[in-house]
């Protein structure tokens, strides 16, 4: 009996060494980010800021792959399909697809079980805008409007995602009735809404920006508990009466379910760098994206608050989709 204590003990003292030697020479070849989206998107423009800050704390160059189509889920099924040696990760986990889609259909996978998260990098925060040249000034003035009127539209990229859930929650919140019209995208949507076409509109604050500094949208509030670091002057909606809250477009990492604890780690530690990198602050700032890096043992039960509470909302707002 004691030999065999000793051979198990030994046995198991030599599988916890192998998987130090493992972390400690991690990486020893290039980690692909895969970003499921096409190239210049806030994911994709995120990705390579990190790639670009990496070789300070890599050894291994972080090489960028876009694979966009499907409605983003062919990207994750790769990154799913792949070796969990952390060589292949997912960039953008936990965007609407992994937390908002699996709720309003069926997938060919779970992106909260069949992936492990590494960390959270940032999240960008949905912004109501209307045009410059609007007569609303503030939120109270939509809110009038739709009473007066009976409803107020708002463009959106597409129906039943997170900027859609958003703007159907500010008619919940505030009373009022509000008509989502999708189109072909998130530039489009922010196209139609400079025109004039629609009442309100907006989306994350990177796409926002450019055009309030360009002076052609006026942003109102940020859906968030807090305001967003990257649009700090703008207050929340909470702030003016209306209880807008959503987890707002998450931007983190995650690698196939039953990637070693220690290379997890490894990734975790090398990312939480990057995060705090001065150089990667001021690409961010310019990106008008905020870093909020969570390690991976609170970014799970994270995200599975915010799925569960995009759940509720889809029911609760009975939220359309394609």
């Amino acid at each position: 009996m004691q030999k065999l204590v000793w051979k198990l003990g030994t046995a198991l003292v030599a599988i916890v060494a192998a998987g130090a030697v493992a972390a400690a020479e991690f990486p020893d070849k290039p980690v692909q980010l895969v970003v499921p989206y096409g190239a210049g998107g806030s994911t994709d423009l995120l990705a390579r800021a990190i790639a670009q800050v990496a070789p300070k704390y890599f050894s291994q160059p972080l090489v960028v792959v876009n694979k966009p189509g499907g409605g983003a889920i062919p990207g994750r099924l790769d990154v799913v399909r792949a070796k969990a040696d952390g060589y292949t990760l997912l960039f953008g986990y936990g965007s609407g697809e992994d937390l908002v889609v699996p709720h309003q259909r069926e997938l060919p996978f779970k992106p909260l079980v069949d992936l492990d998260p590494v960390a959270r990098i940032s999240i960008h925060s949905i912004v109501i805008a209307v045009s410059s040249e609007s007569q609303y000034k503030t939120l109270a003035d939509l809110v009038k409007a739709a009473k007066t009127k009976g409803s107020i539209t708002a463009a959106v990229a597409s129906k039943g995602a997170a900027v859609d859930i958003a703007f159907l929650l500010f008619g919940k919140a505030a009373g009022i009735k509000v008509i989502t019209v999708p189109g072909t995208g998130g530039s489009d949507a922010i196209t139609r809404l400079v025109g004039g076409h629609a009442d309100f509109g907006g989306g994350h604050p990177s796409e926002v920006l450019p055009h309030v500094k360009a002076g052609r949208l006026r942003p109102l509030c940020v859906a968030l508990e807090k305001r967003d670091a990257s649009i700090a002057d703008v207050p929340t909606c909470k702030e003016q009466g209306f209880d807008v809250v959503t987890a707002g477009s998450v931007k983190g990492v995650a690698a196939p379910k039953g990637t070693p604890k220690e290379v997890i780690a490894a990734l975790e530690t090398r990312f939480q760098k990057i995060a705090a990198d001065p150089e990667f602050a001021k690409i961010m700032g310019d990106l008008g994206q905020p870093v909020n890096f969570m390690p991976a043992a609170e970014y799970g039960p994270w995200l599975k608050s915010a799925s569960d509470q995009y759940a509720a909302l889809i029911k609760t707002l009975g939220v359309e989709t394609k």
